[in-house]
């Protein structure tokens, strides 16, 4: 049918025209200076420059003297792709998720949802996995296009339902860290407590944003510098955890249960669970554009998926064990009510340890969350570019910083107004990653089906781009999915309310299902009427 093969025949004619070069596209930055030259097969191959000419801004040179990642959404091209190392962009994964966030999410499964530890654990298992394997995928997209993941989405979407979806990203990246942030806020804020030099809320939100923007403001490479070597003290504080709870006594695997009650709760915490994993999959391609093209699909999917994967099934399941603690001890419940998982961490490390040594371990966990919050606040800036072409005028840097005010400024309101408010809100936000990794799964796999069906020098132009209806139609069915099968606090949805006493929450699986089957059925008919 003419409509299956609308891609084919507009890239074949690109080929033609010279766009397309055997498999690496021009790309042209608009802040940087092209040349051409000829590759080994006589092709001319568009190289851009890191050189700022004498007209540059001011910012611009600065940024260059302080060794400050300059480029924002335009497309990577070949001559900075430089960096071939797996290593480099697992271990930004690997550290990003070996944290103290992760370890909060493994402690709803008995603390919240009233699991015993192993079925905690097989649910983290599963669940992870299924969140892991899309944020792998995605991040072959960076190598092979050398495009942003809000970049991408305008591709699967359309412009304006891309544009949508960098909007709710920019939403999810602070979020996040302000949720991250307020969770070390309260465990800083458990050291020497009842001594009267307890260090305050609001200050403890400063230490962790302070961390975050002084790293994040200079990109990728130091984010990178500093992911290589943050999970060894966390490592370390995990081991002392696990001593310390086997010390205890207080753990122990609890009552195994069945029947539709422990269903729903599966359900829930492994939403959870998925929301955490899943949601790295709206900035997976940001941290393998300077990976060569030619670089192994399948070894990027892996790698990358693995380096997520391993961190938080370790951490998620110690945050289980010790939830099965404070289930069997009341004071140590009482203290996780009252400050979340700032008290429980409290209650295992600090009682009885040698000179105030559990506490130096707190603050070192606590300081953990600044690994996590690196990735929300890199990407975020990146988001704000997507989401309106002025806004790419602004520097990236210069978003970094604006990102982190605005997550300093909700996380301090948070700890003292409206954080319940905000974790429901951000339970929400997060079935937003399973609809995307949906619709970018059904466009890639079912319509464009390979990496050359992309044209990247289209980034920009909105007249080359899906109309959006398929995008759009997708999205709002999925929205009422979600709705029906969602199980929070604030809301329960007619489906959830039928699995078990508690409920059981299916929003993300109907969103992503709902999702892909309109979006399936719309794009044909959009690529037959509009034919793109």
């Amino acid at each position: 049918m003419k409509e299956d093969n609308a891609y084919q025949e507009h890239f074949a004619t690109d080929v033609e025209k010279g766009l397309i070069l055997d498999g690496h596209d021009s790309v042209v930055s608009s802040r940087n200076s092209t040349s051409e030259k000829q590759d080994d097969k006589n092709n001319f191959v568009r190289e851009t420059s890191d050189d700022f000419s004498e007209t540059s801004s001011f910012y611009e040179k600065w940024f260059t003297h302080m060794n400050v990642e300059s480029s924002g959404i335009e497309p990577i091209g070949d001559d900075k792709k430089t960096d071939p190392s797996l290593l480099n962009p697992t271990i930004v994964w690997f550290s990003a998720n070996f944290v103290l966030s992760a370890y909060a999410i493994g402690a709803l499964g008995p603390m919240v949802y009233g699991l015993n530890f192993g079925t905690s654990a097989l649910t983290v298992i599963f669940f992870n996995i299924i969140g892991c394997i899309p944020v792998g995928y995605f991040s072959v997209f960076g190598a092979k296009l050398g495009i942003r993941q809000m970049i991408l989405s305008r591709y699967w979407m359309g412009n304006i339902t891309g544009r949508f979806f960098s909007l709710i990203n920019v939403i999810a990246c602070v979020g996040w860290c302000v949720l991250n942030t307020i969770c070390s806020a309260q465990l800083l804020n458990m050291v020497n407590s009842g001594s009267g030099h307890e260090l305050p809320l609001w200050a403890g939100c400063l230490v962790i944003i302070c961390g975050t923007v002084i790293i994040s403001f200079f990109g990728y490479t130091a984010i990178h510098k500093f992911e290589k070597w943050s999970w060894i003290p966390n490592l370390a504080i995990f081991l002392v955890i696990i001593a310390r709870l086997k010390l205890s006594g207080k753990w122990d695997n609890g009552e195994w249960t069945k029947g539709p009650t422990t269903a729903g709760n599966v359900l829930s915490f492994g939403c959870a669970v998925f929301g955490y994993s899943g949601a790295w999959a709206t900035y997976a391609s940001d941290y393998t554009v300077f990976m060569p093209r030619n670089t192994s699909s399948w070894k990027i999917s892996i790698a990358l998926s693995l380096g997520i994967y391993i961190p938080l099934c370790f951490v998620m399941m110690l945050g289980a064990a010790c939830g099965m603690g404070g289930v069997n001890d009341p004071t140590w419940q009482k203290l996780y009510e009252e400050n979340s998982i700032g008290g429980l961490t409290y209650a295992v490390l600090v009682p009885d340890s040698v000179h105030g040594f559990g506490q130096f371990c707190c603050v070192v966990l606590a300081l953990s969350t600044i690994a996590n919050n690196l990735p929300n606040m890199y990407t975020v800036s990146l988001s704000v570019q997507a989401l309106w072409s002025p806004l790419a005028k602004i520097p990236r840097p210069c978003w970094t910083i604006a990102g982190n005010a605005a997550a300093l400024a909700i996380s301090i309101l948070a700890c003292y107004f409206f954080k319940s408010f905000l974790e429901n809100f951000m339970n929400t936000i997060a079935y937003y990653g399973a609809i995307y990794i949906a619709l970018g799964l059904c466009e890639h796999l079912i319509f464009r089906r390979n990496y050359q069906a992309y044209k990247i020098e289209d980034w920009q132009d909105h007249k080359k781009m899906p109309i959006g209806i398929a995008g759009t139609a997708a999205f709002i069915v999925a929205a009422f999915g979600v709705a029906l099968g969602m199980c929070q606090t604030y809301w329960v949805g007619e489906i959830a309310k039928r699995i078990g006493k508690d409920g059981g929450d299916i929003g993300f699986e109907l969103g992503a299902a709902w999702g892909a089957i309109v979006y399936v059925v719309v794009r044909p008919l959009e690529l037959k009427y509009f034919g793109r």
